[in-house]
């Protein structure tokens, strides 16, 4: 597996939660890092992406402002910190490589396997 997230767990409603994804076996010093989530039932959702040089980010207009996106490309890790998590942010979210800046799965070539993020009081 390419790449491994981690973070993933039980919180409150308002409660803030730091995801990780680290690099295995390859570099992604080259690609844009994405993360995604899929909520039970419902269809892969795009949730931000940080550019391969470290310049643009771009995230889901109704994330904006409560999730920030950073990459450490030295430890070839990207992190996702989500603050004022809502009960509508549980799923299983995912990080993602793609060769080029974009919102849009097909553009995606690896994927890690997920952490899981459940947001209940």
């Amino acid at each position: 597996v390419p790449l491994v997230e981690s973070g993933g767990g039980l919180v409150q409603p308002g409660a803030s939660l730091r995801l990780s994804c680290a690099a295995s076996g390859r570099t992604f010093s080259n690609d844009a890092l994405g993360w995604f989530r899929q909520a039970p039932g419902k269809q892969l959702e795009f949730v931000g992406v940080f550019s391969r040089n470290g310049v643009s980010t771009h995230y889901s207009d109704p994330l904006k402002g409560r999730f920030t996106i950073s990459r450490d490309n030295a430890k070839s890790t990207v992190y996702l910190q989500m603050n004022s998590l809502k009960p509508e942010d549980t799923g299983l979210y995912y990080c993602a490589a793609a060769p080029r800046f974009s919102r849009y799965r097909a553009d995606y070539e690896y994927w890690g396997q997920g952490t899981q993020v459940t947001v209940s009081s």
